[in-house]
């Protein structure tokens, strides 16, 4: 099957239009025109190989998909032509494995969740590089793919498949609802996410931001405050007040000045990943039985759950929508935090008069 994309041919490199072949469909695979694709922050830090050398080029990023069932395979039960679907950060696991038994795929133990790019997928004893969303069409067997709301456009969809479920997961495995003091780190594509949905589940929320510029779009958002953390006086009179604070920032922080912001038994949740490890001190956790903890998205049944609770309540990724010839300036912009909040790349229509290669 011939697919026309966007890729990263070496490290560091700008993304150009790449043609390459996905695998025929199996009898149990769905293809899917892909309409939208968001943009994750760990799509540059992939296509810049700054986690640990594991990049595969040519790469074509992209796990936040959106888009309309083209065909299905002949054992197809859950899809039809013409559904709403979106794929996230996996398209397979080894489906054996404890973590998997328990729906927890993200964390499968028997090889690893396979990634939907930057990874390898085994096709009748094949293996094939996974390419991801900055591609016209996409290859994925239906238990991975999920079922977009009607009430969700499509657009405002994608984020949800990364930013949402990596937000929803934690708050929900450590029950941000009534009566909670819930803080997030970072008001980006993933922070928003995480105060939307926190405010939905009826949690207290309060913006930890390096400075108040985004503070408007914050409350508007849902929060009951918004804190600028370069105050250190006003900082330091929360310390001992939240129950769960969710770092989504991929930048290197101080954690020690935040952990001790935390209650007694209050947990901190890592999110963003980034580039060099941080140290902590063991006082700050020792001191009123603190935690910190990590979280990656959510398995496909949590991402389900995810998407009709955001249905219920209403609940999208504010977005810019672009082309995906612009890409490499949205990258840049990314990185200086100028996106309100996540892009989101209009696939069909950048390849739908054209064809790459």
């Amino acid at each position: 099957m011939k697919i026309s994309g966007y890729a990263a041919i070496a490290p560091k490199t700008l993304l150009s239009p790449y043609s390459f072949e996905r695998h025929e469909p199996q009898d149990h695979d769905i293809v899917i025109d892909v309409h939208y694709c968001g943009i994750c922050h760990s799509d540059i830090h992939q296509i810049n190989d700054e986690w640990g050398g594991n990049s595969k080029f040519p790469m074509v990023p992209g796990h936040e998909i959106t888009g309309k069932v083209a065909s299905v395979g002949s054992k197809v039960t859950r899809f039809k032509k013409g559904d709403n679907v979106g794929v996230g950060c996996m398209v397979d696991s080894c489906r054996k494995c404890d973590s998997c038994n328990k729906g927890l795929e993200q964390y499968c133990t028997g090889g690893g969740p396979i990634l939907t790019y930057n990874d390898e997928q085994t096709i009748q004893g094949v293996k094939i590089p996974t390419q991801g969303g900055y591609s016209n069409r996409i290859v994925v067997n239906q238990d991975f793919v999920l079922r977009i709301p009607s009430n969700i456009p499509l657009d405002k969809a994608a984020p949800l498949l990364c930013a949402g479920i990596t937000l929803y997961s934690p708050l929900i495995r450590w029950n941000a609802t009534h009566g909670k003091r819930v803080a997030i780190i970072g008001l980006g594509g993933l922070g928003h996410m995480g105060v939307k949905i926190a405010h939905a589940l009826g949690a207290e929320v309060t913006v930890l931001s390096h400075t108040l510029k985004k503070q408007n779009d914050g409350m508007k958002m849902g929060a009951d405050r918004f804190i600028a953390t370069s105050d250190l006086s006003v900082l330091n009179s929360l310390e001992g007040y939240f129950d769960l604070i969710i770092n989504t920032v991929s930048s290197n922080l101080d954690l020690n000045r935040y952990l001790r912001l935390l209650a007694l038994d209050g947990v901190m949740v890592l999110v963003g990943i980034p580039e060099n490890d941080d140290r902590i001190g063991a006082a700050n956790l020792i001191n009123s039985r603190r935690s910190l903890a990590g979280s990656a998205i959510g398995g496909i049944a949590e991402t389900q759950e995810m998407l009709n609770f955001c249905s219920k309540n209403e609940i999208t990724s504010d977005i810019e929508t672009i082309k995906i010839d612009y890409v490499n300036e949205a990258y840049k912009r990314v990185l200086k935090s100028d996106v309100k909040y996540r892009f989101v790349i209009d696939i069909f229509n950048s390849f739908k008069h054209k064809q790459v290669g």
